[in-house]
C-alpha cells in the first residue's frame, strides 16, 4: 500500500477526469502565454524548501497556529509568478511539436494548462489572509485539474505513435527529449505546488521531521520495504508467488529527502525485477506458472550504501531475472517502450485510468524515464549495469546535501 501523501504527488482526483472542456480566448490569451514563456524561470533546491517550510513551521507554532504565516505569504507570491511563466513555457514547447500538439490528449493538456495560467494570472496576489486563502483554494483546483497531465501524455504519444508507426516514434529523439524536459517541468511544478498547499497543513507539534511533502529523515531502507510489499502484491497477483526482498548495507540511513518521490522509483525498480526474476526462473527451470513455488525464485537484493560522508545516497537493486539484452539497453529509456504483453499498454491508455492508479506489474513502458526524471529532478541519476542471462543492478544516486537547484529549461 503507498504511503500516505502519494496521492498528493502522484494520484489524481475523479474531477480531473470529468473536467468541462476548456475555450479559451484565443487571441489575449495566446499573447499572453508567449509574454510569459519568454520570462526566466526561477527554480528552488531540497534544501531551500527545506529551510522555508522550517521557518514556516516555528512561526506557525509562535503564532498558535494562524495563518498565513509571512513564509506562506512569501511562497504563495512566488508560485503566483513563478507558476504562469512554467506553464507557458510548457505550452509554447508543446507547440513546437506539432505531431505531438495535434493528438487528442496532448491538446487536452495544453488545454489544462492555458486554463490555469488564465486562472492564475487573473487571481489576487496573496498579500493577506483572505487574498492567500483565495489563492490557495485556486491552487488546489489546479492541482487537481493537473493530476492526470502524466497519464493523459503518454495518451497522447501512444496516439501519435499509432499513427506514424513504431520505428519512426521510437528513433525521434526529439519526442523522447521533449518528453523527458516536459515529465521533469511536470514533477518541478507538481512539488511547488504541493508542498505550499500541504505547508498549509502543517502540525506545528508534529516532531517526526516531515515537512510538507518532505521528510528531513527519510531512511530507504524502510521505503523500499513499503515498496517492496507493494511490489510483491502486484507480482502475486499477476503470478501467483513473488521473490523476497533481502535488505543490505547501512540498514538505518536517514537524509532529507521527498519520501514520496524515493517509493515511486523503488516501486518501479523491484516490480521490474520480480517480473524479470519470475519469467526467467521460469524459462531457465522449465516449470509452468502453476508449478512455480516460492522457493524457486532467487531473492531481489536491495543494497544501501554506507558513509556519511558520501556524496549522494546510493542504492543498489539487483535481481536474478536474465539480464536485458545489450542492444535493449539504450532503449529501456524510451517512452512507451516496453517487452510486457502489448495489451496491457494498449489497454490501460485506452481507459480513464488516473496517474499510476491502478498500474499493472509491467507494460505501460514509462516507468524506467520517469524514476530517472524523479532522480535527476534534485540532482540525482539513475543507471542500470546488465549482464545478459543473468541480471541487472539498477543504481539510485540522491544528493545528499540537496543544494542543486531543479533542472529548469
Amino acid at each position: 500500500k503507498p504511503p500516505p501523501g502519494l496521492g498528493r504527488l502522484l494520484s489524481s482526483s475523479a474531477s480531473s477526469q470529468r473536467q468541462e472542456p476548456y475555450e479559451p480566448r484565443a487571441s489575449a490569451l495566446e499573447e499572453r502565454i508567449a509574454k510569459l514563456a519568454r520570462c526566466k524561470q526561477t527554480g528552488v533546491s531540497l534544501r531551500g524548501l527545506i529551510e522555508a517550510g522550517t521557518t514556516h513551521v516555528g512561526q506557525l507554532a509562535r503564532s498558535g497556529g494562524a495563518l498565513p504565516t509571512p513564509v506562506l505569504l512569501t511562497v504563495a507570491s512566488f508560485l503566483h509568478r513563478e507558476l504562469p511563466i512554467r506553464l507557458a513555457r510548457r505550452v509554447s514547447e508543446l507547440d513546437l511539436m506539432p505531431r505531438l500538439a495535434e493528438t487528442r490528449s496532448v491538446r487536452r493538456v495544453r488545454d489544462w494548462y492555458a486554463r490555469s495560467i488564465e486562472e492564475i494570472v487573473a487571481a489576487a496576489k496573496p498579500a493577506d489572509a483572505a487574498t492567500e486563502a483565495k489563492f490557495a483554494a485556486l491552487l488546489s483546483a489546479v492541482y487537481d485539474r493537473h493530476a492526470a497531465v502524466l497519464i493523459t501524455m503518454a495518451k497522447g504519444a501512444h496516439e501519435l505513435r499509432s499513427s506514424i508507426g513504431y520505428s519512426e516514434f521510437e528513433s525521434d529523439a526529439a519526442i523522447h527529449g521533449f518528453l523527458d524536459s516536459f515529465y521533469t517541468s511536470r514533477i518541478g511544478i507538481r512539488m511547488i505546488i504541493g508542498q505550499y498547499l500541504a505547508l498549509r497543513e502543517c502540525d506545528p507539534a508534529s516532531e517526526h521531521g516531515s515537512i510538507g511533502l518532505l521528510h528531513t529523515r527519510v531512511v530507504p531502507v524502510d521505503v523500499a520495504k513499503d515498496a517492496a510489499q507493494h511490489a510483491a502484491t502486484l507480482c502475486e497477483r499477476q503470478f501467483g508467488v513473488a521473490p523476497a526482498v533481502e535488505l543490505h548495507g547501512r540498514l538505518d540511513l536517514s537524509f532529507a529527502y521527498v519520501p514520496d518521490h524515493l517509493y515511486y522509483i523503488m516501486l518501479e525498480l523491484l516490480k521490474n525485477s520480480m517480473r524479470a526474476t519470475v519469467e526467467h526462473t521460469m524459462r531457465t527451470k522449465n516449470l509452468p506458472q502453476h508449478q512455480l513455488d516460492d522457493d524457486d525464485l532467487p531473492p531481489v537484493k536491495v543494497v544501501v550504501a554506507d558513509g556519511e560522508d558520501n556524496e549522494d545516497v546510493a542504492v543498489k537493486v539487483a535481481d536474478h531475472g536474465g539480464g536485458i539484452p545489450r542492444s535493449h539497453l539504450p532503449r529501456v529509456w524510451s517512452y512507451l517502450f516496453t517487452t510486457g504483453a502489448p495489451n496491457v499498454q494498449d489497454d490501460f491508455v485506452s481507459c480513464d485510468a488516473s496517474d499510476f492508479v491502478g498500474a499493472p506489474l509491467a507494460g505501460l513502458g514509462y516507468g524506467l524515464p520517469i524514476s530517472r526524471a524523479y532522480c535527476r529532478y534534485f540532482g540525482g541519476d539513475l543507471t542500470l549495469m546488465s549482464m545478459e542471462g543473468f541480471g541487472t543492478d539498477a543504481f539510485v544516486y540522491l544528493p545528499r546535501l540537496g543544494d542543486h537547484d531543479e533542472p529548469l529549461s
